[in-house]
């Protein structure tokens, strides 16, 4: 019978597993074309096409039909060439980008849903590192704090959010809880028993899986700062003088062999720090990168629709998830302190505190010493998710698990003490349910909306189909370029979406991208320079980064046959102003 038991159990187990890895795709895929593709999508779809921004029509008038000849797969491209357009035209390192240019190649012909094949690689890269926080937990404290992990991330609305965007987060993602799982190993390894065990793989798994991550991305190097700084903080704290000789002597030849593969890019990395493209951080504002911070952390695990909502929905949704986080910020203190207590839980949970410590402190060194700000972007979190949601799974489990026991040590037959351990029964579930009701806004784009509303942008646009458009980005380097693409992929879906209304509308739909570095009145000397147009009216667009409302003229050119005059109640500003000029034919 005993047999039995456990067989249940271990069935039950593997099928809980099963079932949330499932949750996991399920959410993942839902609505994955929804959204536009943004900027940084935009990016990554180029270089993962085999292609630069030299196969972009820049000062040319063309029209959106043709912007699906853009995206298309480049084949006999090699990763060295690709390397050398993002070494030349981005701020990241190459290995994504490789990686991402073989996954297509196995997709081709990308067809009509190119768009989902783009970010299909990102889910799957979700999905897997619920798996592999299954693991990291499991080895680190119990088979029921794995199992809890894995739920976690695969409702978590944050790693549903990354896991539908076709960007290098989710995959340094797992390459990251990789790595905890290996620094896990080599805790115990030397902390575990008397003897200190030296084993060769893992600590070349350990370092190879560190290499590989900041070959990915370059905030990868602060999660290696942060493993190496854990193990220092730890051998400090329960090494003899003897015994740290053979682990340091194994860790310095690890570290070596980390930054000596760093040696072929690192020019290129100095050159990528030093780039215009990283600007647009702004300088920290007094407490401001901790309050964004603790933000950040509410929304790994739940988010309401706040996001472009009427004030009162706003105020309601935003007070609802404040209570949620705080109720559920005292359950995870209390289990974290549990954790701390318990000599089995002691050590992994001081290494995965330790490690998103330091994480967050290399986070606030470049808010405040570099003077970037990256606590505006909640996705730069990602670098820390895994030991974050690692933690909470851990630490609601043993909240759970305490609690249950300080009640059957009471007398469990009174009516209160009935009523608690109800209520604690469902602790758990409530936690996940309210995750995975925060992942279905975050699919229906009632939640982490793209930056830049390239959808919402689009729609302002075409809001007369029956007159010929033109939009025009005054572009003053790539960024603007690839931001220019989201908005006219945007208009291309609205376009295809009236079309097939079968409602009349003019086929006039144009896009162009104007350089504006000598200044504006460069972009609109082209306009008035390009050949007749064959058309009585049109709506013009005019996107201009950089500039401000005064810089957009009364009245503009359009070829010699078209005469432009602002309309004042169609002026946007989204980030970068977008102006409408409404052109009509010359007498």
């Amino acid at each position: 019978m005993m047999t039995n038991h456990k067989f249940n159990l271990h069935y039950l187990h593997y099928l809980g597993l099963t079932f949330f890895i499932a949750i996991a795709i399920i959410l993942r895929f839902c609505n994955l074309e929804l959204k536009p593709l943004w900027m940084d999508e935009v990016i990554t779809a180029i270089f993962s096409l085999g292609k630069n921004y030299s196969s972009i029509p820049l000062d040319i008038v063309f029209s959106v039909e043709s912007l699906r000849d853009v995206f298309t797969y480049q084949t006999g491209v090699s990763c060295s060439q690709i390397a050398q357009n993002i070494a030349t035209d981005s701020t990241h390192p190459p290995l994504f980008f490789c990686g991402m240019y073989g996954l297509l190649g196995w997709m081709k012909p990308l067809g009509d849903d190119w768009v989902s094949k783009l970010r299909s690689p990102s889910v799957w890269f979700g999905v897997t590192l619920v798996v592999t926080v299954y693991f990291l937990n499991r080895l680190a404290f119990s088979r029921k704090a794995g199992l809890m992990g894995a739920a976690i991330v695969a409702v978590s609305p944050f790693a549903v959010y990354l896991s539908q965007e076709a960007r290098h987060y989710t995959l340094p993602m797992l390459t990251i809880s990789l790595s905890l799982l290996a620094l896990i190993q080599i805790q115990r390894d030397i902390f575990a028993s008397q003897q200190i065990k030296i084993r060769i793989w893992v600590w070349l798994s350990w370092t190879m899986i560190n290499i590989i991550s900041i070959y990915i991305h370059y905030f990868c190097i602060i999660v290696f700062i942060a493993q190496v700084a854990t193990l220092v903080l730890l051998i400090w704290r329960k090494l003899k003088i003897l015994k740290i000789r053979k682990v340091l002597l194994t860790m310095i030849l690890s570290n070596s062999v980390v930054l000596i593969s760093l040696i072929p890019w690192f020019r290129v990395m100095q050159n990528h720090l030093n780039r215009s493209e990283t600007n647009w951080l702004p300088i920290p504002q007094h407490i401001e990168p901790l309050y964004q911070t603790l933000i950040n952390w509410i929304i790994m695990v739940v988010i309401l629709p706040v996001e472009k909502q009427p004030l009162p929905i706003t105020i309601i949704s935003g007070l609802l998830m404040l209570l949620f986080a705080g109720w559920l910020g005292w359950k995870v203190f209390r289990g974290i302190k549990f954790l701390l207590k318990e000599p089995q839980t002691r050590l992994p949970t001081l290494t995965l505190l330790s490690f998103t410590t330091f994480v967050l402190l290399g986070i606030l060194a470049i808010s405040y010493i570099f003077g970037k700000d990256i606590t505006v972007a909640p996705r730069y979190n990602f670098i820390y998710y895994p030991s974050f949601s690692a933690l909470i799974a851990a630490a609601l489990i043993s909240e759970n698990n305490s609690s249950r026991i300080i009640l059957f040590a009471e007398n469990s037959l009174t009516k209160q003490n009935i009523l608690k351990f109800s209520t604690q029964k469902l602790f758990l579930p409530i936690v996940l349910l309210t995750s995975f009701i925060s992942c279905l806004f975050v699919v229906s784009d009632l939640a982490f909306q793209k930056p830049y509303l390239p959808q919402q942008v689009a729609q302002n646009i075409y809001q007369q189909p029956t007159v010929p458009l033109m939009a025009v980005m005054a572009y003053r380097n790539y960024q603007d370029v690839a931001l220019g693409l989201s908005f006219a992929l945007g208009l291309e879906r609205e376009v295809k979406s009236f079309q097939n209304s079968n409602i009349p509308a003019s086929n006039y739909h144009n896009f162009a991208f104007f350089n504006q570095s000598v200044g504006l009145e460069s972009v609109f000397k082209n306009l008035s320079q390009l050949p007749n147009q064959n058309i009585s009216q049109l709506n013009l667009w005019i996107f201009a980064p950089g500039r401000i409302r005064n810089d957009y003229p009364q009245q503009i050119q359009v070829s010699p046959s078209l005469s432009c005059n602002i309309d004042t109640n169609q002026h946007y500003r989204i980030g970068i102003p977008y102006q409408l000029y409404r052109c009509q034919k010359n007498n």
